[in-house]
């Protein structure tokens, strides 16, 4: 549990953490054995260990885990997902504008260790499940399509194009959206691997949503991703490509020296990309639900989650004049190079601001 909480995080020395780049153990649930998807991901892992399940939670859902252990050697759990397959948009995301926001929850959980993440505080395991039955969400939001057009992230609860090498989900969901102009996905990412990016077709209705952080807040708390460099590099070669690129400094993090630390990272991102092709930018500053910091403050207390936060309608921020400071820092800079239209602030007073 958390001790003394930090005024504001320091930068010290990133821990690391090895990752194997695979997975050594694959649970099977009994409903998905059969399915296609199954097959093809299991013919990828062909070193790894099958143990069969009678239904995922049996693992993943198990009780007295230890998550943030269980990141340094994660499983596979490929299953069955059950009803409902799509979820409106929850009140800590943006919506960008979209009246019909929904998220889909295809992969829980994520091959990367970030020690802010809601995921520690949402699920009560390490590991990584894999809904096969991605036909059944499709039918789901074809029903949606019917009535109105919809928004809807991808990859809210996990990174897919970090996991495309294995699943190949990505490319499902593109062959999908090409069919389907109503339909506009956001595919959000920290990854940075090009040789996928080039693999996958260019949509307009598919928006390549890349999470751009300061080096110092990579190395201290961002574990297993890339550099600001490398995440700079997909964004150049995605633009150059012709996809529709989104840039999310969120969450910005309260610490020491923020402004130095940040306006360092907006310079680096102004000369690296060609900031008038970029479609829009998304801020935001760190926020949580009640009950995710509470089990996050138990399985990982760090600098991060030991915050003296403040409590407002169930949802831990910081303190106004923080965050109205680091959001504000933000949006002058981000002005300087992109038309207030075309920024989104997680905070809406923020957006009455500008």
């Amino acid at each position: 549990m958390c001790s003394t909480p930090s005024e504001a995080p320091a930068l010290g020395k990133a821990r690391e953490i090895p990752f194997a780049g695979g997975f050594a153990v694959v649970y099977v649930e009994e409903a998905a054995w059969s399915h296609p998807r199954t097959k093809a991901i299991l013919s990828r892992l062909q070193n790894a260990t099958v143990i069969p399940c009678k239904n995922y939670k049996e693992i993943f859902a198990r009780p007295h885990q230890e998550p943030t252990l269980q990141k340094k050697s994660q499983a596979l759990i490929l299953a069955v997902s059950p009803p409902p397959f799509l979820y409106d948009g929850a009140p800590v995301c943006q919506d960008f504008g979209n009246a019909h926001f929904y998220y889909t929850s295809g992969v829980m959980n994520c091959i990367f260790d970030c020690e802010y993440c809601y995921l520690q505080g949402m699920y009560p395991s390490g590991h990584i499940v894999v809904f096969v039955n991605t036909e059944d969400t499709f039918a789901a939001l074809d029903a949606v399509l019917a009535k109105h057009s919809a928004y809807v992230c991808i990859s809210y609860d996990t990174d897919l194009l970090a996991l495309e090498p294995l699943l190949h989900s990505v490319s499902d969901w593109m062959a999908f959206a090409a069919e389907r102009p109503d339909v506009t996905l956001e595919l959000r990412t920290k990854s940075a691997p090009l040789a996928v990016l080039r693999s996958l077709p260019v949509l307009p209705n598919v928006i390549l949503a890349i999470t751009l952080s300061p080096d110092p807040v990579i190395r201290a708390y961002e574990h297993k991703t890339p550099s600001l460099t490398a995440r700079l590099s997909l964004a150049s070669e995605a633009l150059s490509l012709g996809w529709p690129v989104r840039l999310c400094f969120d969450p910005m993090l309260a610490v020491h020296d923020a402004q130095t630390v940040y306006g360092e990272m907006f310079d680096e991102v102004f000369a690296a990309l060609p900031m008038d092709r970029i479609h829009d930018a998304s801020v935001g500053v760190f926020r949580i639900s009640k009950e995710y910091l509470r089990t996050m403050r138990k399985h990982r207390p760090c600098a991060v989650t030991c915050y003296p936060y403040e409590l407002r309608d169930g949802v831990y921020a910081y303190p106004a004049d923080v965050s109205d400071g680091l959001l504000s820092f933000a949006r002058d800079r981000l002005l300087t190079v992109l038309p207030k239209e075309r920024i989104f602030f997680w905070e809406s007073e923020q957006e009455e601001t500008l």
